[in-house]
């Protein structure tokens, strides 16, 4: 092998003068580019965005996402369709029960007050609904159902001698009603005790099923859309911003909108039971009381389990009461 002659470096004085280099064509998409270096201080730069060459010009405050209040008055629209609906199927139930003779029952008419229908069609009618309720409207709320509808079980856990202290009160306010504005002695509620049997079986429907429900629908949905209501309709006549929902993204409601939902809320649920007491003054008065302090605990603590707990232990001094004044149900003309 031949070695090859090592190159020695250029020397700086044998290069070539720099007025002989010849001179680089920029590319062409360098060509519309300023020379930056002959630019003025305060020169701006085209932007197909922004062509005036402002700063910031085309800057926007971004939009906060969009918050939903649930529930609002379109879940209630939804809520009472799927009631019309499971009605009509505890109702289809009630008649095949009566075409096989089901507890001695031949007709519609006695199937109306016989007390096996009435509270079977109506805790089948509550149990649909409650299923279809937790199989659609989690699919609305891309949340749980409970949770959309503020349960917070451990809330009435820390506050439970306070809530049983609530009904008392309300159980007390009962008292001084049946004494100053007594209802009618033949009421249809009392007809109802009066059948064999009876009293036990709403006993056990008036602790457990009847207030879950109740307070499901009434301080679970109706209460807290009403308020929601309330508080759009405001906002839309004063142009008020909409109050931000709280960190478990739950609605925060106006004072004046907690109010007026409890007073409309205490209206219907007092309207509900009417035709129980004959449409009488006294007991109406009284659920209206009630419900407003039902309404107050649900709000307090924002816990729907709080106020299905007062409620159940209303129920349960009411029927104990009974039970004591009636030597166990044995004596109901005392009622």
């Amino acid at each position: 092998m031949t070695d090859q002659p090592k190159q020695s470096p250029i020397d700086p004085q044998e290069a070539a003068p720099r007025d002989q280099i010849p001179a680089i064509e920029p590319p062409p998409f360098l060509e519309s580019v300023p020379d930056i270096a002959a630019l003025p201080i305060d020169a701006t730069f085209p932007d197909r965005e922004n062509p005036d060459g402002l700063l910031f010009q085309s800057f926007h405050r971004p939009i906060p996402p969009h918050q939903e209040r649930i529930p609002h008055m379109g879940h209630i629209g939804i809520l009472i369709l799927l009631a019309l609906g499971c009605l009509a199927i505890a109702a289809f139930a009630a008649q095949i029960a009566v075409s096989h003779h089901l507890f001695g029952v031949t007709t519609i008419t006695q199937a109306a007050t016989e007390i096996h229908y009435t509270l079977g069609t109506e805790a089948v009618f509550y149990t649909l609904t409650l299923c279809a309720s937790l199989l659609l409207f989690p699919v609305l709320w891309h949340r749980g159902f409970f949770a959309a509808l503020q349960w917070h079980a451990s809330r009435a856990r820390q506050r439970l001698a306070w809530l049983i202290s609530a009904a008392v009160i309300c159980f007390i306010l009962a008292m001084f009603d049946g004494v100053f504005l007594p209802g009618p002695a033949d009421a249809p509620i009392d007809r109802i005790f009066r059948t064999p049997g009876a009293a036990w079986i709403l006993f056990a429907f008036g602790v457990t099923l009847a207030p879950f429900f109740e307070e499901l629908a009434f301080r679970g949905f109706l209460l807290p859309a009403l308020s929601t209501a309330f508080d759009w309709i405001a906002e839309k006549v004063t142009g008020e911003s909409p109050h931000l929902l709280d960190e478990y993204r739950h609605p925060q409601w106006s004072m004046p909108a907690m109010v007026t939902a409890s007073i409309l809320t205490s209206l219907l649920f007092a309207a509900l039971h009417a035709d129980q007491t004959g449409y009488s003054l006294g007991p109406f008065l009284l659920l209206i009381l009630v419900s407003l302090v039902l309404c107050a605990v649900r709000l307090a603590l924002r816990s729907l389990a709080a106020s299905v707990l007062v409620h159940a232990t209303y129920n349960f001094l009411l029927f104990s009461f009974m039970f004591f004044g009636t030597s166990g149900f044995r004596h109901l003309e005392n009622m």
